[in-house]
C-alpha cells in the first residue's frame, strides 16, 4: 500500500516540448488566468461623483454666508451624493452535510480532509471509511471497500479518502443529494512532487537517475500499463477515473461529463480563494474552513522547477494539463460571480483566523519536522525515501477544551481516520481489512 501526500506548487506557465509529446497527446492549451482583477472604475461615474461633491461644497459655503433660516428651508435631497446600489443579501441556505470529496494525489487534499473530519465529527456525521487508509487504490472504487457498507443499507454522509473515482459505485454508498467536489494542480509542479514521492513505486521514476534525465526522454523510462506507472503520467486524469482519450473531441466530452457531476473543483495554487468558494457552496460558517496545512514538505526541500521543465512536464502530462486548464477557467468564472471584493475580504479574514489559531495552538506558531514532535498522535507519517513531511506540536499549558480543539486542527490524516473509525465501530476497529482496502 502506498499513501499519497501533498505539497504546494507554482502556478501555470506556458510552454511545450514537441519532441517529447506523443502524436496522440494534446497540444497544451493556452495557460488559464492566474488571478482575477477588478475592472477599472468608470470615468463617467467619477466625473458625476466629482461634480456632485463640487455642487455640495458650493452650496454649503453659500449657506454659511446666508445663515441658518435659509438652510432650514433648503430641500434635503439637494446634496445627496449618488452611491452604488447596495449588494443584495445572500439567500438563506442550509449547511450541506452529504459530501463526496475526491482526494487527488499531490494537490493539498489532506488539508481539506482535516476540515471534513472536524466538521463531520463535531456534528456526529457518518463517514464512509476504508478498511485501511485508501479505497482499493489504484483500482476503481467499489462500494464493498467501505467499512460497514451493506447493499440497501443506510447511506453515509461524507466520503473523502483516496480512491480512483467510479461514480456508479460511489452512488451506492452516498445519498442522491450529495455535493461532489475535488481539487487540481498545475501538472508543471505536481509532476515534480510525484517524482519525489513515488520514485519507489513508479518504475518510470525509479529507472531515471533524476527528474532532468526523465524529462529529457520520458519515453525511454516509461512503460504503459506497468504497475505503479500511473503516478508517472496524467495522475489527476487517472484519479478522476477518466478514460484514455484518443482525440480532442473525446477529451472535451470527458471534461463536460466531469463538470456536470462536480459542483466545484478547487485550485491548489489558490487554496484560500478555493476555501472561500467552497464554504459558500456548502453554506458553512467561516470558522469551519479554517485549517492548518497538512502533509507539506519543508520550504526549499523541493527543487524549483524551471520554466522549461514545467513546459516539458505539461507536455508529457497533456491530459492533466487539459483538465487543469479547463477547470481553472471554470473556477475563475465562479470567482467573478462571487465578487472580487467580497472574495478578497473573505480570504483576508480566513488568513487572520488561521494565523490567530496558529499562535493560540502551536508550539513555535507553525509546522515542525516530525522528529521535533514528541506526541506520536500528532507526528505525521514519513514516506519511504528522501521526502520529509512537516507536522505540528501543541503549546504547553492549554486548557483541556482548548487543547482538544487545537489537537483536532493538528491531527494528521491517518491518525484522524483511526479516531473516526473507533467512534463509528468501537474499540479494535482499526484492524486490517481485506487486501486493497
Amino acid at each position: 500500500m502506498w499513501l499519497g501526500f501533498e505539497a504546494g506548487g507554482d502556478g501555470p506557465q506556458r510552454g511545450s516540448s514537441p519532441r517529447e509529446v506523443p502524436r496522440r497527446s494534446l497540444e497544451p492549451p493556452r495557460p488559464p488566468p492566474r488571478t482575477m482583477k477588478l475592472p477599472p472604475p468608470s470615468c463617467c461615474r467619477l466625473q458625476t461623483l466629482g461634480a456632485a461633491l463640487g455642487v455640495c461644497a458650493t452650496i454649503g459655503f453659500t449657506l454659511q454666508l446666508l445663515g441658518g433660516p435659509f438652510q432650514r428651508r433648503l430641500p434635503s435631497h439637494i446634496c445627496r451624493v449618488p452611491t452604488a446600489p447596495a449588494e443584495p443579501p445572500l439567500p438563506p441556505c442550509q449547511p450541506r452535510t452529504h459530501l463526496v470529496f475526491l482526494k487527488t494525489h499531490k494537490t493539498g487534499g489532506s488539508s481539506l480532509v482535516n476540515i471534513l473530519h472536524r466538521f463531520g465529527e463535531a456534528r456526529g456525521l457518518r463517514f464512509a471509511l476504508p478498511h485501511r487508509y485508501q479505497f482499493g487504490y489504484p483500482q476503481p472504487f467499489r462500494a464493498q471497500w467501505v467499512k460497514g457498507y451493506r447493499p440497501g443499507g443506510p447511506p453515509f454522509d461524507i466520503i473523502c479518502h483516496h480512491m480512483r473515482f467510479n461514480l456508479t459505485e460511489v452512488q451506492k454508498v452516498m445519498p442522491n443529494d450529495s455535493f461532489y467536489f475535488s481539487i487540481v494542480r498545475d501538472p508543471g509542479t505536481l509532476a515534480e512532487s510525484a517524482f519525489a514521492y513515488y520514485r519507489a513505486v513508479a518504475p518510470a521514476f525509479r529507472r531515471a537517475p533524476s527528474l532532468a534525465a526523465f524529462l529529457a526522454a520520458p519515453g525511454r523510462f516509461f512503460e504503459p500499463g506497468a504497475r505503479g506507472n500511473h503516478y508517472a503520467r496524467n495522475l489527476q486524469w487517472f484519479d478522476f477515473g477518466l478514460p484514455a482519450a484518443g482525440g480532442a473531441g473525446e477529451v472535451r466530452a470527458a471534461l463536460a461529463r466531469l463538470e456536470r457531476r462536480f459542483g466545484l473543483v478547487l485550485l491548489a495554487e489558490h487554496f484560500d480563494e478555493s476555501l472561500v468558494l467552497l464554504r459558500r457552496a456548502l453554506c458553512w460558517p467561516e470558522e469551519a474552513v479554517v485549517a492548518f496545512a497538512h502533509n507539506r514538505r519543508p520550504p526549499g526541500d523541493a527543487p524549483r522547477v524551471s520554466p522549461a521543465q514545467a513546459a516539458r512536464l505539461r507536455a508529457w502530462n497533456g491530459l492533466d494539463w487539459a483538465l487543469y486548464a479547463h477547470l481553472n477557467r471554470s473556477f475563475w468564472r465562479r470567482a467573478e460571480a462571487f465578487g472580487a471584493a467580497r472574495l478578497r475580504d473573505e480570504v483576508a479574514r480566513l488568513r487572520q483566523r488561521r494565523d490567530a489559531m496558529a499562535r493560540r495552538c502551536l508550539q513555535g506558531g507553525g509546522p515542525l519536522p516530525a522528529r521535533a514532535i514528541a506526541d506520536g498522535r500528532l507526528r505525521p507519517f514519513q514516506p519511504p525515501g528522501r521526502a520529509q513531511i512537516l507536522g505540528y506540536a501543541l503549546r504547553a499549558g492549554l486548557a483541556p477544551a482548548e487543547r482538544e480543539l487545537c489537537a483536532r486542527l493538528a491531527t494528521p490524516e491517518l491518525q484522524y481516520k483511526d479516531i473516526l473509525d473507533r467512534r463509528q465501530f468501537g474499540a479494535g476497529a482499526n484492524a486490517s481489512g481485506p487486501p486493497g482496502g
